[in-house]
């Protein structure tokens, strides 16, 4: 379980870091990372499973990964970073190692270090 203050739970906060953050897509997954310009907080993420990776059990078995997969991240992320991680169908299909694999591959590939240009 992720601490509260490392959790992204406005739709409107989630929904700006999809329109104003860098994208990363890998075979399982999508993240989206919005480097925050408010005071300095903790980084926070956000889980999209849709109903196109499977039924309930298995919505809920790619959370719980991808929640355990980015609770070891966090120490990673620079402070006031928010993350949206989607899942993508094939996510249901891949153990929690790959899983891991590929929400790491995703973060390097956003570079969540740098700051974003203004737009």
């Amino acid at each position: 379980m992720l601490a509260r203050a490392h959790r992204l739970r406005r739709s409107e906060e989630i929904a700006r870091a999809v329109r104003r953050g860098r994208r990363a897509s890998t075979a399982t997954l999508t993240v989206h990372a919005e480097r925050g310009e408010d005071p300095p907080r903790p980084a926070r993420v956000a889980f999209v499973v849709s109903k196109a990776v499977g039924d309930a059990v298995t919505r809920n078995r790619v959370k719980r990964r991808l929640r355990h997969a980015a609770a070891a991240a966090l120490p990673g992320l620079p402070a006031g970073c928010d993350l949206v991680v989607r899942a993508k169908p094939a996510a249901a299909r891949a153990s929690f190692v790959e899983l891991a694999a590929d929400l790491g591959r995703a973060l390097r590939q956003v570079d969540t270090r740098q700051p974003l240009e203004s737009r």
